[in-house]
C-alpha cells in the first residue's frame, strides 16, 4: 500500500476552493441560467460549469505550479502527462441536477500521484456536505471522521445512476438499488457508509470519478472496471473504456458475480483483442474487426447486443458500420456522443 503523504495544504486549498466554487453554484441557480446541450439532451453544461472551472483552475496553478490539471470544461493538452501529479476536476458532476433544482449535485476536486487517486474532495452545495480524504489518512465528512458500514453484503445499499435506472435498470433481479445524480457524490457517501458500492453500465471520465475514486480508496475500498481491472488515472484519453465497480470491497466482489448472473450489459469502447470483452464477438466478428481501432460494443450474457464501427473525418465521426436491435443501439450511440460528440451517418 502506497505510504501516507504529507498533502495538509493541498487538502486545505481544494476544500476552500470546492466552498468557493459551491457558492458560485448555488449563486448562478438563484439566477436564469443559460443551459446548452454537448453530445445529447442528458449532458448539459452552463456558464456556472465554465466560471466554477475557471476559478479552480486558476487557483491551483497558482498554489501549485508543477502540477497538471485536467477538468471536464478545459481544453484538455498532453502536457499534464508528464506531470508525477495532476488534479482532476468536474466544476458539476450532475449538471442535470443542478439544472433542474435537485440537491444531487457536487464538486468534485481530485488529485491523482504517479497516476493513482490520493486526494480527494466532494463538496454538495445544496446541502453543506462536505467529504474529504487523503489516502493514508481517512475520510472526514463536515470535519467529522467517517468510514464504511458493517451492513451485511445482502443488505448493501447499491447506489446507481437515476437515469440508468429508469432506463433500463429497473428491469433486472437486483436488489437495494438506490438511483441517484452524482457519481462523484455516491462515492462519496460510500466512504462515509452511507451507501456500500456503485457500479455503472456505461463509460464514465476520470473526472466524474478521481476525487470520489480517492474517498474510497482512503478508507481502504476499491474502484475498478468491470472487468476487474485496475483503472489508472491521468490517461492520454481520460475516458475510462467501460463501466467501473467502486466501493466496500466485499460487496464490489459480490456485484462482480452478481452483474454478469443478472444479464445486466456494459460497454466496452475501443475494444481491442486484449480486452476480455473481445471473447463476447462471434468468429465472423472477430475476424472483421480484428485490428479496427475504434469498434466499440454493448454487450450481456457472453454475446454482442450492439455493435459501432466509427471512422473519423474532418467534422467528426461517422458511423461505418452499426448492428444490433435499436434499444441497445441507441444506448451504445448515447456513449459513443459522450466521448466523440455528434456522431454522423452516411
Amino acid at each position: 500500500m502506497t505510504p501516507p503523504l504529507s498533502l495538509h495544504h493541498e487538502l486545505d486549498v481544494a476544500v476552500r476552493l470546492a466552498r468557493e466554487a459551491g457558492a458560485l453554484l448555488l449563486h448562478h441557480r438563484a439566477r436564469d441560467l443559460q443551459v446548452t446541450q454537448k453530445s445529447s439532451a442528458e449532458d448539459l453544461v452552463t456558464i456556472a460549469d465554465r466560471e466554477a472551472s475557471d476559478l479552480i483552475v486558476r487557483a491551483l496553478r497558482a498554489a501549485f505550479p508543477e502540477d497538471g490539471v485536467l477538468s471536464e470544461e478545459l481544453a484538455d493538452t498532453p502536457e499534464r502527462l508528464a506531470r508525477e501529479r495532476v488534479w482532476i476536476i468536474d466544476p458539476i458532476d450532475g449538471t442535470r441536477e443542478y439544472v433542474n433544482g435537485s440537491a444531487d449535485f457536487s464538486v468534485s476536486i481530485g488529485l491523482a500521484v504517479r497516476g493513482e487517486a490520493t486526494l480527494g474532495v466532494v463538496l454538495a452545495p445544496a446541502t453543506n456536505e462536505l467529504f474529504a480524504g487523503v489516502v493514508g489518512a481517512g475520510v472526514m465528512k463536515n470535519g467529522a471522521p467517517v468510514n464504511f458500514s458493517d451492513r451485511p453484503v445482502d443488505a448493501a445499499i447499491i447506489a446507481v445512476s437515476d437515469t440508468e435506472y429508469r432506463v433500463e435498470l429497473h428491469r433486472y433481479a437486483l436488489t437495494g438499488l438506490h438511483p441517484s445524480g452524482s457519481i462523484a457524490l455516491k462515492l462519496a457517501r460510500i466512504a462515509a457508509g452511507e451507501a456500500d458500492a456503485t457500479f455503472t453500465m456505461s463509460a464514465r471520465s476520470e473526472w466524474d470519478i478521481a476525487a470520489g475514486m480517492a474517498l474510497v480508496r482512503a478508507n481502504g475500498g476499491v474502484t475498478v472496471r468491470r472487468s476487474g481491472s485496475a483503472i489508472p488515472l491521468n490517461a492520454a484519453r481520460p475516458h475510462i473504456r467501460r463501466g467501473l465497480l467502486s466501493g466496500r470491497a466485499d460487496v464490489v466482489a459480490h456485484l462482480a458475480q452478481a452483474l454478469p448472473r443478472a444479464g445486466v450489459p456494459e460497454v466496452q469502447l475501443g475494444l481491442r483483442a486484449s480486452d476480455s470483452a473481445w471473447a463476447v464477438l462471434t468468429p465472423e466478428q472477430a475476424a472483421r474487426w480484428s485490428g479496427h481501432p475504434h469498434v466499440h460494443v454493448r454487450h450481456a450474457g457472453g454475446r454482442v447486443l450492439a455493435l459501432i464501427a466509427l471512422q473519423p473525418q474532418a467534422d467528426g465521426w461517422i458511423v461505418e458500420h452499426e448492428e444490433g436491435d435499436d434499444f441497445h443501439l441507441g444506448r451504445l450511440a448515447r456513449d459513443l456522443a459522450y466521448v466523440y460528440g455528434p456522431l454522423h451517418r452516411p
